[in-house]
């Protein structure tokens, strides 16, 4: 892996057998899919992660948050918590912002149980609260200035070669140790 912050880049890929799937809807989404005339949908599913083992003790790193929540956009409809999934308040691309203060950030762009997650407590889909108290408590060392989205495009082209790509740089940039990843 190349480097030149800690954050690593891998050098490749492998894409895991596609039955090796952790939950069965995922067969249903394909049928779905298979049904509106779509090729086959493959699964961004690897058989090994890029992952390395830090090279800074964590309470001396400087850590960063990678978040997929999206910024609230006042005229994309509803995005507050418990709203139907809203495809409007989606966002298609990598975007920082500071860690300073709380920004308005929000998942009724993805699909996620509605019936058994709370959107209301950020910090379930967005741990910059507690992150900064791991730092007072000297659990981490130092918070990254900014956070950063990372949008859930399906194309596997666009999230391989621009986005990622893109999320890599500006991890660099911020000379970071260690990101937190939070999917929503």
């Amino acid at each position: 892996m190349s480097t030149t912050t800690g954050v690593a880049a891998p050098e490749s890929t492998t894409f895991a057998a596609d039955v090796d799937v952790p939950i069965p809807y995922m067969q249903r989404t394909r049928d779905y899919y298979a049904a509106l005339g779509y090729a086959p949908y493959r699964w961004a599913h690897f058989a090994d992660a890029p992952f390395a083992s830090l090279r800074t003790p964590l309470a001396k790193a400087r850590v960063g948050l990678v978040s997929t929540a999206a910024p609230f956009q006042p005229d994309a409809g509803d995005q507050g918590p418990g709203a139907a999934y809203n495809a409007a308040a989606k966002f298609y691309q990598v975007y920082s912002m500071p860690t300073d203060v709380v920004p308005d950030v929000r998942i009724s762009h993805v699909g996620y149980d509605r019936v058994n997650t709370k959107a209301e407590d950020l910090n379930g889909y967005f741990p910059l609260l507690r992150l900064r108290e791991a730092v007072a408590s000297g659990r981490v060392g130092e918070l990254a200035s900014r956070f950063h989205g990372l949008p859930t495009n399906r194309s596997h082209r666009v999230t391989t070669q621009t986005d990622c790509p893109e999320l890599l740089r500006r991890c660099q940039e911020d000379e970071l140790d260690a990101v937190v990843l939070v999917p929503s």
